[in-house]
């Protein structure tokens, strides 16, 4: 008999919860045809590590690549060092360095698809920083990726958000940056749902104006530009942009909530995807993607379906702590033996949350083993005080 929990309510009262027992899909894949597929993947603590847990960024290296192998089996490539691996929330660039070093290795060894975040996090966002301190530290951070023999993430820059005196500063940053890169690069565009610090990029607190300066540094720089990933939660605003970007440079979908419809596309075209959700919902969104290479779109919508309710859920406001629903459910899925994330972020969601997150999974089909993970969150409610 499938397992039952006592699952807590807003009210305080308990409610009864017996596993669905559907079963996820499964199984290695190669990488998609039709569509460019990364999975931005998180990162394992070490729970047994000593000193202040709260700025710790001590990670447990064997389980944390291990799920890199995961992704690339399923075909996915690995998005590495993006804000889904906490970067920003507990993770610094030393960190990042040898997280970096160790996944392109890796990648190597296994034939998977790898980029990697540059940034300039390792400089303090003040409003007495000048651009060309963001120039250095976007410089030393490009060839350290670039030296490991990884494709380029330009991820976007608290720093230059915070000094920056308009639309000129970015392209000036950019065009500088961009006329460096050896092969060409990944933009990001990271809405301030996901980072509070990012708000007005590209110059403009107007969503219309970013876009226009956006829109002309990919113009000039096309040939340095393998993409841009979009993360705005806008799919109307996702698809204008996709349909003005020049021949030859992809959109990559960072809409955790509308991605099903954005990777489908329409007559004009469709986005690829760098997704955090892809880490959670791994099993269902490669085979969906396998569905959509054999042209069988019904399937394909099918699968996804049920993965959004999870994804709008793990997302919701405020959307910068979705680090945790994507723990958490690696967690449930054995991928890992606890569920203790860099910088003690595993508060920062409710056992209210949890639990809303733990039904949403189970009704998606994406608890590889319902009993066993039941067990897990078993232990996680009672020592939140839901007697069981």
């Amino acid at each position: 008999m499938p397992e039952t929990l006592r699952l807590p309510r807003a009210d305080r009262t308990c409610r009864p919860y017996t596993l669905s027992g559907l079963a996820p899909a499964n199984g290695q894949s190669p990488p998609a045809t039709s569509r460019v597929a990364y999975a931005a993947a998180h990162v394992v603590c070490d729970p047994l590590a000593g000193g202040d847990p709260t700025t710790s960024a001590d990670l447990d290296w064997e389980a944390t690549i291990a799920y890199r192998r995961y992704l690339w089996s399923l075909g996915f490539g690995v998005a590495e060092a993006m804000d889904t691996a906490q970067r920003g929330m507990g993770l610094g660039w030393e960190r990042c360095r040898e997280l970096i070093r160790r996944s392109v290795a890796e990648a190597k060894g296994a034939g998977g698809m790898i980029a990697c975040g540059a940034g300039t996090d390792h400089l303090t966002p003040s409003a007495t920083r000048t651009v060309a301190d963001v120039i250095a530290a976007y410089e030393e951070q490009c060839a350290f990726v670039e030296g490991t023999g990884s494709r380029i993430i330009l991820m976007a820059s608290r720093a230059l958000a915070a000094c920056a005196d308009g639309p000129d500063d970015y392209r000036r940053v950019y065009g500088r940056i961009l006329g460096q890169v050896r092969q060409p690069v990944i933009l990001h565009w990271l809405g301030d749902m996901f980072d509070p610090a990012l708000q007005g990029y590209w110059g403009s607190p107007d969503l219309d104006c970013a876009m226009e300066t956006c829109l002309q540094i990919v113009s000039e720089h096309q040939a340095q530009i393998d993409g841009i990933k979009i993360s705005l939660l806008d799919a109307g605003r996702e698809v204008a942009m996709r349909r003005r970007l020049p021949a030859g440079v992809r959109c990559y979908t960072g809409d955790d909530f509308n991605y099903p419809d954005l990777i489908l596309g329409d007559e004009q075209g469709h986005s690829d995807a760098l997704l955090g959700i892809f880490d959670a919902i791994a099993p269902a969104a490669a085979a969906a993607l396998r569905a959509l290479d054999a042209g069988d779109r019904a399937r394909y919508r099918a699968l996804l379906a049920p993965t959004v309710p999870l994804s709008r859920h793990i997302f919701q406001a405020p959307t910068r702590f979705y680090k945790t629903g994507i723990v958490f459910m690696a967690y449930l899925n054995g991928h890992q033996s606890h569920f203790r994330m860099v910088g003690g972020q595993e508060s920062a969601r409710s056992i209210l949350h949890l639990s809303e997150l733990f039904v949403l999974a189970d009704q998606a089909g994406l608890l590889r083993d319902g009993d066993a993970a039941a067990q897990r969150f078993r232990c996680l409610l009672i020592a939140a005080g839901v007697a069981q």
